[in-house]
């Protein structure tokens, strides 16, 4: 019983991190090309809010971000921000023009699908 008791804490750690592996980037060519930001949720198994967004990574080290508006009161909103890849994580900026980048680590990339998470949301994509 005793031998239990110490093997439950560690196969509990282990699932933990087996559930929350990240897959690490060698270079932005597994990301070029345009991407559809469907869904931003605050937890990975949380509820997903729509969006219409698409991301562009451009090979020159720059995201082209179109966001359509659902509603329909400003139609398109199109930003453009550097990006790279470094440490196996894409480095955003955070605003346009503003040299402040936050990393975002890729959750999961299987095929054509993609989770990032960010500081403080997820975003779950579709490659175009």
């Amino acid at each position: 019983m005793k031998r239990y008791v110490k093997i439950l804490p560690l196969a509990a750690l282990f699932f933990a991190f087996s559930a929350n592996a990240e897959v690490a980037l060698k270079d932005n060519s597994e990301i070029l090309g345009k991407w559809k930001l469907y869904a931003e949720a605050t937890k990975l198994d949380g509820e997903q809010k729509p969006v219409t967004i698409e991301w562009e990574f451009k090979d020159d080290g720059v995201l082209k971000q179109t966001a359509t508006d659902s509603v329909g009161r400003t139609k398109e909103m199109k930003i453009d921000i550097k990006y790279s890849v470094e440490n196996g994580e894409i480095k955003k900026q955070t605003k346009p023009g503003q040299e402040k980048y936050e990393s975002c680590k890729v959750v999961e990339k299987d095929g054509s699908k993609m989770i990032l998470k960010c500081p403080f949301l997820y975003y779950f994509l579709t490659k175009i």
